[in-house]
């Protein structure tokens, strides 16, 4: 069975940091591109960014770019995302996902085979 287990979420001030941490049980775990989601309340699963199996080319969502960097360490079997200049509009539950998919990382839910449970987010004005 599949885990991939989110952590460091929680409550911040806007202009705030967070950095959010995902480990994962895939074996080998370097075979699998990972993404991070997020989903605000009454709204769609809307992606975050993206990182290659090698972690070598990453994709990001425009309205995170310069702010949210996507890392991973296959050593340890781990993805973080940094999150800086945290606004209000950034609340939401982030997910964790990994996708056996080669080539162009992709930025849909359905593209992705495995999730974790979520960690809220929560930025304050």
């Amino acid at each position: 069975q599949v885990h991939l287990v989110e952590s460091g979420g929680g409550l911040v001030q806007a202009g705030g940091s967070l950095r959010l941490s995902c480990a994962a049980s895939l074996r080998p775990f370097s075979r699998y591109a990972m993404g991070w989601f997020r989903q605000a309340p009454g709204k769609g699963r809307e992606f975050v960014v993206s990182i290659s199996a090698s972690g070598d080319s990453t994709r990001t969502m425009d309205s995170v770019k310069g702010r949210f960097t996507v890392s991973r360490d296959n050593a340890k079997n781990t993805v973080s995302l940094q999150m800086n200049i945290l606004r209000p509009e950034d609340t939401a539950v982030y997910y964790c996902a990994a996708t056996e998919r080669r080539g162009f990382l992709p930025i849909t839910p359905r593209e992705y085979n495995y999730w974790g449970q979520g960690t809220q987010v929560t930025v304050s004005s």
